[in-house]
C-alpha cells in the first residue's frame, strides 16, 4: 500500500453528506497533518466549488469518478488506501465499487444500511477481499457504529467484571434530536422496491442472522411493536435503525467467533418514558412514516449548520447475563445523528483503519471486529462521542 498516491478518497464529495465529510477532513486533519486526501466525484467544476465552498485548501486533490465508469472506478481504487463512500442507496451505486476495492486490495468504508444489499457482497466478494488484504466495512455513520460498539464495550466490560458476557442486550434510544440522511430514506425506499421484486430480498430483511451466513440463532424480540417494559417502568416505541444495527451487531458476534454466546439476544426500540403520555408518545412514533415520505430530505439536501449542531442522541445499552447481572453503557453524540455526527464517524473510521489496524486482515466486516478499541479512542478524542459505563 506504500505506492498509493492518497490515504483517503471520499468519493461524493459533492453531495450533502460527502461535502461535510471533505469539511471535517480539512479542518480536523490539514497540511501537515500526515493525511493525504482526495474529493471525489462526477464533475470537476462542481468539486472545486464545493473545495472553496468548504474552506479547503486551492491545492486539495480532485478525481473524476463516476459508479457507473468502470474504468474511472478502477482508476480510483487504485489511487487510495481506502475509499470513502458516500453515494448511495449502495444497491444501486455501489456494487462495481465493493468488486474494484475487494480485488485491489483497497480498503472501503461506507454508510450502508442496506442489509439485503450488504448480504449479496458477502456473498460475491468476501473471499476476493481476503484474498487480496482489502478490508471491507460497511455501515460507518448512526448505523451502525454506536450500536456495535456500544454492544462490544459492554461485552468486553461484563466479561471483565463477572467472567461472563450478556446473552440479553437491549440498546434503548433514550433522546434524539435531529433527523436522518435523505440517503438513509432513500436507501429504505430502494430497499422495499427491491424487495418488492425479489423474495430473497424480503428472507435477508426478515432474517436477524442475515449478515451471519450459516449460522442461526434464537429467536429475537420482533422490536415492532409498542410496549411496556415493567422493570424499567417506561414505554418504548420501534426504532427505524433497528433493522439495520440489529442485524450488524449480529454479525459481529459472528466475526468474534460468537464472543457473545450462540443465544445471544438483541434488540433497540425508542424510550418514551412512563405513564399515559409515555404510551402516547410510543404510540405515535410506531405510526409515523417518515422515512418512507416524500416530505422528508431528499438525498444531496440536509439540516443547517445551525441545526446539525444542535442536535444529538444518547443510547443506553442493558446487558443481562446468565446469572441475572447487569451491566450498562451509554453511547452519546454532540451532533445530529444522520449528518453531523455521522460524518465525523465515518472519516474516523476510515483514518483509524489504515492507521491503526494494520493487523486487521482482508475481509468483509463490522467496525467491532475490525477496529474495536482502537476506533472507540478515535470517536472519542475527535468526533463528540462518549462511551460511558453506568450504574
Amino acid at each position: 500500500m506504500a505506492d498509493k498516491q492518497f490515504d483517503i478518497a471520499v468519493f461524493g464529495a459533492t453531495g450533502f453528506t460527502g461535502r461535510l465529510v471533505a469539511e471535517y477532513l480539512a479542518r480536523q486533519y490539514p497540511a501537515g497533518s500526515g493525511l493525504a486526501w482526495a474529493m471525489v466525484g462526477r464533475s470537476k467544476d462542481k468539486l472545486e466549488a464545493v473545495r472553496d465552498e468548504i474552506g479547503a485548501p486551492g491545492d486539495t486533490p480532485l478525481i473524476v469518478a463516476d459508479a457507473g465508469d468502470p474504468a474511472s472506478v478502477k482508476a480510483l481504487v487504485e489511487s487510495a488506501r481506502v475509499v470513502l463512500t458516500t453515494v448511495g442507496p449502495y444497491q444501486l451505486y455501489g456494487n462495481e465499487l465493493v468488486a474494484a476495492c475487494a480485488e485491489a486490495g483497497t480498503d472501503y468504508v461506507d454508510l450502508c444500511g442496506e442489509p439485503a444489499w450488504m448480504r449479496q457482497m458477502i456473498d460475491k466478494h468476501e473471499a476476493a477481499a481476503k484474498a487480496s488484504g482489502a478490508r471491507i466495512v460497511f455501515s460507518c455513520g448512526f448505523d451502525s457504529i454506536p450500536s456495535d460498539l456500544g454492544v462490544f464495550l459492554l461485552q468486553e466490560e461484563a466479561k471483565k467484571k463477572f467472567g461472563s458476557s450478556c446473552t440479553e442486550v437491549k440498546g434503548l434510544v433514550r433522546s434524539m434530536k435531529g433527523t436522518f440522511s435523505g440517503g438513509t430514506a432513500a436507501s429504505l425506499k430502494a430497499t422495499v422496491a427491491a424487495a418488492m421484486k425479489d423474495p430473497s430480498v424480503m428472507e435477508h430483511l426478515k432474517n436477524p442472522f442475515s449478515l451471519a451466513p450459516g449460522f442461526a440463532g434464537p429467536k429475537q424480540p420482533s422490536g415492532s411493536k409498542v410496549v411496556h417494559d415493567d422493570a424499567l417502568g417506561v414505554w418504548l416505541a420501534p426504532f427505524v435503525m433497528a433493522a439495520i444495527n440489529t442485524k450488524n451487531v449480529h454479525r459481529t458476534n459472528a466475526l468474534l467467533g460468537h464472543a457473545y454466546g450462540e443465544d445471544f439476544v438483541y434488540s433497540e426500540m425508542v424510550m418514551t418514558g412512563p405513564g399515559e403520555s409515555g404510551e402516547a408518545a410510543a404510540r405515535q412514533i410506531a405510526s409515523s412514516n417518515t422515512m418512507m415520505s416524500d416530505d422528508g430530505p431528499k438525498p444531496g439536501e440536509g439540516p443547517s449548520k445551525e441545526e446539525r449542531e444542535a442536535g444529538s442522541y444518547d443510547i443506553l445499552f442493558i446487558g443481562t447475563t446468565p446469572k441475572g447481572e447487569t451491566m450498562k453503557v451509554a453511547v452519546t453524540g454532540d451532533m445530529d445523528p444522520g449528518y453531523g455526527s455521522t460524518s465525523k464517524m465515518i472519516s474516523e473510521a476510515a483514518i483509524c483503519l489504515i492507521k491503526d489496524c494494520a493487523e486487521t486482515p482482508g475481509g468483509v466486516w463490522t467496525t467491532a471486529p475490525a477496529m474495536g478499541h482502537a476506533l472507540i479512542d478515535r470517536l472519542r478524542r475527535h468526533a463528540g462521542l462518549t462511551f460511558e459505563i453506568e450504574d
